[in-house]
């Protein structure tokens, strides 16, 4: 089993693809929380656990927290962050 870690900074509409967004432009969400990426998690089929009281290393010391996905079924990283920024996009609308 493979552990996969979402930083809030990967679905960020208001980040460059330098400052950490690792999604296209049109997917991204402004401020998204680990609440929401952790219910998309859980929507598209991954179970999701929260780490609220760690900063993701390009913005440094804002604790926006993360998310690990645990994948059994070893997709590939990119594969899950594009589902799951699919879906906090929907949950939004």
């Amino acid at each position: 089993m493979v552990e996969n870690v979402i930083w809030p900074a990967y679905l960020d509409a208001d980040l460059s693809r330098n400052e950490g967004r690792r999604v296209p432009a049109d997917v991204a969400v402004p401020e998204p929380t680990v609440d929401e990426i952790a219910e998309a998690a859980g929507q598209v089929g991954y179970d999701a656990v929260i780490e609220r009281d760690v900063a993701y290393p390009r913005e440094g010391y804002e604790e926006r927290g993360r998310i690990l996905i645990k994948n059994a079924d070893d997709d590939a990283k990119n594969d899950i962050v594009q589902a799951v920024a699919a879906y906090v996009a929907a949950l939004r609308e």
